[in-house]
Order: structure tokens, then sequence, then C-alpha cells
């Protein structure tokens, strides 16, 4: 830790308090994913998803690349996601070797339905909030995303928050 030990403590608190949100996050984002109509599907195949939507069209070794990952492991993924119709492989049109991974439109309209679900639960949550106390989360969420943007810690994977005002 740093220099100033009251800071060092805030820090802590603030740690501590935001691995208890993100429990609690955690909980509340499955009952969204529960909810959704689809099957659930893995926080794996979920991911790959997540990253087919921001990035359509890449190929499998970049979509390895992004998710961290072996290639045959985000092969039998996609195998698997392809199979229940939400992602499907099409020749590259800059090289015959590769195929471009595509969200199809029952993969698009899952994310939506699943982010729909998502916020609702969220939404209840936060509504119960008093305005200010909503405010200064919104504040809080946004300096967090800058830091972790900032010191690299954002993988690119979430969206933007959106301004409200």
């Amino acid at each position: 830790m740093g220099l100033n030990p009251e800071a060092d403590q805030r820090s802590l608190d603030a740690a501590r308090e935001g691995s208890e949100f993100v429990e609690l996050l955690e909980v509340l984002w499955e009952q969204g994913r529960e909810a959704a109509p689809t099957g659930p599907v893995s926080p794996s195949q979920l991911r790959v998803l997540y990253t087919l939507d921001r990035e359509e069209g890449i190929n499998l070794r970049m979509l390895a690349e992004s998710l961290g990952s072996a290639s045959p492991s985000v092969s039998r993924l996609c195998d698997r996601l392809q199979a229940t119709g939400f992602v499907e492989r099409a020749p590259s049109p800059v090289s015959r070797r590769e195929l471009e991974l595509r969200l199809t439109s029952h993969g698009k309209a899952y994310l939506v339905e699943l982010r729909t679900r998502r916020e609702e639960v969220l939404m209840s949550t936060i509504d119960a909030m008093p305005a200010k106390a909503r405010r200064s989360f919104l504040e809080g969420l946004r300096a967090f995303r800058n830091a972790a943007a900032a010191s690299g810690q954002d993988s690119g994977g979430a969206r933007p928050l959106r301004s409200t005002g």
C-alpha cells in the first residue's frame, strides 16, 4: 500500500465494499439470466456471445486471443453455440482459409432479452435508492470505469455507461 495509512484504509474499505457489491451483483445478474426465455448459457459461452456482439466477424484465433483461451476450447464453445442457433460460421471474404464468427438473429435476440431482464432486476434495486444516492452511485460507477480503463484493466468487454443528464 501507499504512504498514507488513512487513504490506504479507505481504499481497503472500498475494495471490501466493492467485493460485497460484486457478489450481490452476481446474484442479481443470475436472477436476470434465469429469467431470460431461452435456456441459460454457461458463463464461458456468454463471454463468447458478448465478444461476438462487440467484434462481429472475427475469426476463431482472434476470439481465442480476446478471451485469453486456447483455440480448441473456444472452437468447442462455438460448436455448442452454433448448435443452439446463437452463432454462425461463414467463409471470410478476405481469406478462404478463415471462417468469420457472427451472432445469428437468435443470438442477438438472446443478448437483448438477457440485458433487458438484467436491467429490470437492477432497476428494481436502484429505484429503491434515494435520488441523491442514485446520482452518487452513477458518478462512482463512471469514475470506477474510467479508472479501470486508464489502468488497462478494462478489456473492452463492458458497454459504455450512458449519460443520463
